[in-house]
């Protein structure tokens, strides 16, 4: 504390003698009530180290207890709710085999009494030859079998689970994690065409947790799967598929719940879904552009024509309710022009690539009108610009990553920030992108981008 002599009054007992200002509350003190000041700041800080140590032990308890920690905890009650759960179903199934089993055991037991009748007759009479023997031996057999293994009675395990799964999420993404320049091609990149190596100006990707992409190949009307690591993809679903063909997907989204396949199949105006190599049609006759699944399993839509996005609980394909725009074509914050990549974050908040008026918007559930997050000055290159938005995506820590289609590059803005700041693209070295559409991670913070005129997708690797 660098302290001044003055002539005024000290802060403690207002009068005029030697004083002394305190750089750090910027008040003045005496000679006599500086030194209580001074101490205040001792017991302040003996305080904070105080609570540093107690942090410390914290630490150390953590890295000699990991079985503690809160995180383990919840696994542990998702355990026991579990094994409550089988324990539940497990005693319910044995209710109902006891009852049937009681059921067939006395048809079985009359069965028998008729048979050992008939045993008793023979050895009565002795009137008997091979042809009773054996009858006798086929049909103890029978009623054994019956026994063991009830023709009317069986077990069967459903497909579908009736217990919550859950999984860790680890995101290496952090407030200054950047990715390395160069880009690898992890799809295509062998030139236009339809071959299994290649793709036609795809746009929508999905990559799930075993870094396997799900890809809208828009121009060759297809949705392709590439698996980590393959130098070609697998056809899911084409145009020359049985029933309604594609025409033109832009977007794909994978169904955490079922495992099944959603489509925007945008020029057959429809939203598909592929589950066991069976199509079905959720949503028809819809201008649909792309699509989210929040984590409660709704389905979002942006609908171009209509400037809105709409949301619909899975299994019931009605007319949806608007959650966005939905107020005819403008630039206002309760409209949309042209809304393309949609994101939903855990609070059901949807961001929006509202394209034609470059910009990104943040509608919070139920409200009547958006915020402006990325871009709204105008089309541009500036940083606080986008020049027909793509596809956005949001990490856990509410940084929000935008495909700036027409600039070529990845952007990054922080909610509330005027600026954005460049992530990877940009420039004409081997990073370069070429209208960049759609947007990923996998759950180790590599950012994956759909690189639209190269006709590939590409893979950033995260490097901080």
């Amino acid at each position: 504390m660098a302290m001044v002599n003055n002539k005024t009054q000290c802060f403690t007992c207002h009068r005029e003698n030697n004083i002394f200002t305190c750089k750090g509350c910027s008040k003045e003190f005496c000679s006599l009530h500086i030194p209580e000041h001074q101490q205040r700041l001792n017991e302040e800080l003996n305080h904070i180290i105080n609570d540093y140590n107690e942090f410390k032990e914290r630490i150390n308890e953590q890295k000699q207890n990991p079985h503690n920690h809160s995180l383990i905890k919840q696994i542990n009650l998702w355990e026991t709710k579990s094994i409550e759960i089988i324990q539940l179903k497990a005693k319910d199934c044995r209710k109902v085999v006891i009852e049937s089993l009681q059921t067939c055991i006395n048809g079985i037991e009359i069965k028998f009494n008729d048979l050992n009748k008939q045993i008793q007759q023979f050895h009565k009479e002795n009137d008997f030859n091979e042809i009773n023997l054996n009858y006798l031996t086929n049909q103890l057999i029978e009623i054994t079998e019956q026994l063991n293994n009830p023709s009317n009675i069986s077990i069967q395990q459903d497909s579908q689970s009736f217990i919550n799964e859950i999984s860790v999420i680890s995101s290496k993404i952090s407030k200054f994690s950047k990715w390395k320049q160069t880009a690898i091609t992890v799809a295509g990149g062998n030139g236009e065409g339809q071959e299994l190596n290649q793709l036609n100006r795809p746009v929508g990707i999905f990559v799930d947790k075993k870094k396997n992409i799900f890809i809208a190949d828009c121009y060759n009307d297809r949705v392709v799967e590439w698996k980590c690591n393959a130098k070609e993809g697998h056809i899911i679903v084409d145009e020359d598929g049985e029933g309604d063909q594609l025409s033109c997907p832009t977007d794909v989204v994978v169904d955490q719940q079922n495992h099944s396949i959603i489509i925007a199949d945008c020029d057959n105006r429809q939203v598909i879904q592929w589950m066991n190599q069976n199509q079905q049609v959720l949503i028809d006759d819809i201008d649909c552009s792309r699509l989210a699944i929040d984590k409660h399993g709704f389905l979002y839509v942006s609908v171009g024509e209509n400037n809105e996005v709409r949301r619909w609980k899975m299994g019931e394909y009605d007319e949806g309710i608007i959650v966005a725009g939905g107020n005819e074509e403008g630039d206002q914050l309760n409209q949309l022009n042209c809304p393309s990549f949609i994101f939903v974050d855990d609070d059901q908040s949807v961001y929006i690539s509202d394209q034609n008026n470059h910009r990104v918007m943040k509608w919070r559930k139920d409200a009547k009108e958006g915020i402006i997050v990325a871009g709204g000055n105008g089309q541009g290159r500036n940083f606080n610009q986008l020049s027909q938005p793509e596809g956005v995506t949001v990490d856990h820590l509410g940084q929000i990553y935008v495909a700036d289609c027409e600039n070529h590059r990845i952007m990054r803005w922080c909610e509330g920030k005027e600026e954005g700041e460049i992530v990877v693209g940009g420039n004409g070295e081997e990073n370069q992108l070429n209208g960049p559409t759609g947007l990923s991670f996998d759950h180790k913070g590599n950012l994956y981008v759909t690189d639209y005129f190269n006709h590939r997708i590409v893979k950033f690797e995260i490097i901080l």
